[in-house]
């Protein structure tokens, strides 16, 4: 089954995790994990995650260019498929990143109303750098779909858009506007039936 969320595996425990991922791993394009997983049990949990699919470490790399190298650096080497990092910190950053990345995504937009206070300002440079370093794609927000036709059209590259459910982001409108693929948590995680919720969110589309 072809499906284009990628479900944010937000949780600190490891068992739930884990039966959440084999549970549901055919109706995910991939699986996003970030600090509350990784703080709990290790960088280990990639590869474990991994038996399930596709990883993309989401700890939104934010440090000077050669920290920000050797992080992704060891995020790959545990079997990361992606990772991303803030495009706020630079060219160079996500230069040195890119040089350590299977698959690099370069946050430009966040989905949370606190983006407004600095990000939402230089997103489109952001953007426009992402394609310009090499990068796969872009993080835009589905809270807001006009910011992801925007940031789309100037960067060109794909799309990879949370906020959908618990935040307000409507799946359809964020489809519509062109994101490739949908970041889905705590709708998903926090469903008593994880497989439905995913098959009911498709069904939107």
């Amino acid at each position: 089954m072809e499906s284009n969320i990628i479900l944010a595996l937000d949780v600190e425990d490891v068992t739930k995790a884990l039966r959440i991922a084999e549970e549901v791993s055919e109706f995910v394009k991939a699986f996003k994990v970030g600090y509350p997983l990784i703080l709990g049990s290790g960088v280990k949990i990639i590869k474990d995650v991994s038996k399930f699919g596709e990883v993309i470490v989401d700890i939104k790399i934010a440090d000077i260019p050669d920290v920000s190298k050797n992080v992704a650096r060891i995020l790959s080497s545990q079997g990361a498929d992606g990772v991303i990092v803030q495009g706020f910190v630079g060219r160079d950053v996500v230069r040195e990143v890119r040089k350590e990345a299977k698959h690099l995504y370069v946050v430009a937009e966040m989905s949370h109303p606190g983006n407004a206070d600095y990000i939402s300002e230089s997103s489109e440079r952001i953007a426009l750098m992402a394609k310009e370093e090499g990068a796969d794609g872009i993080v835009a927000p589905a809270t807001h779909p006009k910011r992801i036709r925007a940031l789309k059209q100037i960067s060109g590259l794909k799309v990879l858009s949370p906020g959908v459910g618990t935040q307000g982001g409507s799946y359809r409108e964020a489809m519509e506007s062109g994101a490739d693929y949908l970041i889905i948590g705590r709708s998903i995680f926090m469903s008593p039936d994880p497989k439905h919720k995913i098959e009911e969110i498709l069904s939107q589309g």
